[in-house]
């Protein structure tokens, strides 16, 4: 089932095709795409009601009904696009059946996951095939994953080895999506860090300690936490110990079933939820530093993924495989650009 809006969008913009197209993260998505404007879209999903209903939201975009477990189905609906952007989670099933369809496609693929499992196994699976098929795969192109990763290669500059890369992470809520729920319950007991230069499970009790943030936040008490960041990191960085550390607040938040999802509380549709993320890269007795903040850890994966997918298409992009995004992008610039609009950055410093 195909079904056209009008004003037609000019044969030269690329199409992006944005699978899941109904969800929480997608919405921030499509709406910077059309901000941005020069770019066709597919509106990809297997709900045709709620497909119809975000169309409606977007004129000239074209829904597409496709279940992702039906490969004839899928490549239908990624037809004339140039790129796929998949917003459906649990990102652990979706992610290999939209991938090969990319891949099928010839068509570059990134997605939002923040699932460690689902980002690993892209990464171990598609690495080879991506490369031979001239495409470029990028998973975790999101707050969890793509944020972090851009810091560290900002902050490292020139070093393609550390001794240590934290990334402390500080949020002053977390009112969780209802995908966001669902996928944590569906990765339970798939948590890793990445010590000794390896990826082991983590402690029983995570260490505990206290983290001196840029701006507001201030000094927080901080623990080890497992992200899609260890993974993106580990890719192209030689490095031993890979720490996530975050603040308790919004651990609370997440743990407690009866917090509330976010609401918006400005026109583009953010809730308030602020946040903060600073890396730290250590060498010898040196040390790098950057830093970036803003609202909204969903919101600010939107600017994340389509920045990313401007740059692949217009060829500011290193070269095709499975990719982490400081691998495959120039990350102080691609931070630059997205400041102050979307968020603060602050360079790396070093002492």
């Amino acid at each position: 089932m195909s079904t056209q809006h009008p004003t037609p969008t000019p044969a030269a913009f690329p199409t992006v095709a944005v699978v899941g197209a109904y969800g929480h993260t997608a919405a921030f998505v499509l709406r910077e795409l059309r901000r941005r404007g020069g770019f066709g879209l597919l509106l990809v999903g297997r709900d045709p009601s709620r497909l119809d209903a975000v169309a409606r939201d977007h004129p000239g975009a074209e829904a597409r009904v496709a279940d992702l477990a039906d490969p004839a189905a899928l490549d239908r609906a990624l037809t004339g696009a140039a790129v796929v952007v998949n917003c459906a989670g649990p990102f652990a099933a979706t992610a290999p059946l939209v991938i090969d369809a990319a891949l099928r496609a010839g068509i570059p693929y990134l997605d939002v996951a923040a699932e460690q499992s689902a980002v690993l196994a892209t990464f171990e699976r598609y690495a080879d095939r991506a490369r031979e098929a001239g495409v470029a795969v990028v998973p975790a192109m999101a707050f969890y994953g793509g944020l972090g990763d851009l810091l560290v290669g900002a902050a490292k500059g020139d070093w393609e080895e550390a001794d240590e890369i934290t990334i402390a992470i500080a949020l002053d809520s977390w009112l969780p999506t209802e995908g966001t729920r669902r996928t944590g319950r569906s990765n339970a007991g798939g948590h890793v860090v990445y010590k000794g230069g390896r990826f082991v499970p983590p402690a029983a009790e995570p260490t505990s300690s206290v983290w001196e943030f840029p701006g507001a936040f201030g000094e927080q008490k901080v623990v080890e936490y497992t992200t899609a960041d260890q993974v993106t990191v580990s890719r192209h960085v030689r490095v031993p110990d890979i720490r996530v550390l975050i603040n308790e607040a919004p651990l609370r938040d997440l743990r407690d079933p009866g917090t509330p999802p976010p609401t918006a509380v400005d026109a583009d549709g953010r809730s308030a939820q602020t946040f903060v993320v600073d890396v730290v890269v250590r060498r010898g007795g040196e040390e790098r530093r950057a830093s970036a903040s803003g609202q909204d850890i969903y919101a600010v994966t939107a600017p994340l993924v389509v920045e990313a997918a401007t740059r692949i298409l217009d060829g500011r992009a290193t070269g095709p495989g499975a990719l982490a995004p400081a691998s495959l992008f120039d990350a102080t610039d691609f931070l630059h650009a997205l400041a102050p609009a979307h968020l603060t950055f602050r360079p790396h410093v070093s002492s």
